[in-house]
């Protein structure tokens, strides 16, 4: 039951109060959620997204999914997802797919999702492998995206 490194050091820095919930593995944000317990809607999914300048990481509730073209509209950048490649590079204490959605850690710009721009609920988030979430409050989580660009471009799935 650990967190990345980067991660974990980002957070503590921040003096943000938060803990982990453990589950048996998994290969998707969905089924972190149901394995954990969660509500989908608390639990914060991160894409990475490549553009001509460099990376995104687009953070959506694990019940939604991204609408691209209204992403590329609101970043006003053509995009893609980014390789695997990519995603070890930037994120490399991370397991594929278990990416945080804290891109401040990483240095990658965020765009959050207005789903979850202003929650007051709970939120939880993959904490850099398949078996761990990190639980904030909505505040605390707020605080930790206090970077991110907040836009709509998801939808419920």
């Amino acid at each position: 039951m650990t967190i990345a490194r980067k991660l974990q050091d980002y957070i503590d820095g921040a003096g943000i109060a938060y803990d982990t919930v453990a589950h048996h593995r998994t290969a998707t944000t969905s089924q972190s959620a149901q394995a954990a317990h969660v509500p989908g809607s608390k639990l914060a999914k991160s894409v990475v997204v490549h553009h001509e300048m460099g990376y995104v990481l687009a953070v959506v509730p694990s019940t939604h999914r991204i609408e691209l073209s209204t992403l590329q509209d609101v970043i006003d950048r053509r995009l893609g997802l980014a390789s695997e490649e990519e995603v070890s590079s930037l994120f490399a204490d991370c397991d594929i797919g278990a990416v945080p959605p804290i891109g401040s850690a990483y240095d990658v710009p965020v765009v959050l999702d207005e789903s979850l721009g202003n929650v007051s609920d709970d939120v939880y988030f993959e904490g850099g492998d398949h078996k761990t979430l990190v639980h904030v409050s909505g505040p605390n989580f707020r605080s930790l995206m206090k970077d991110a660009r907040i836009a709509r471009f998801s939808h419920r799935a």
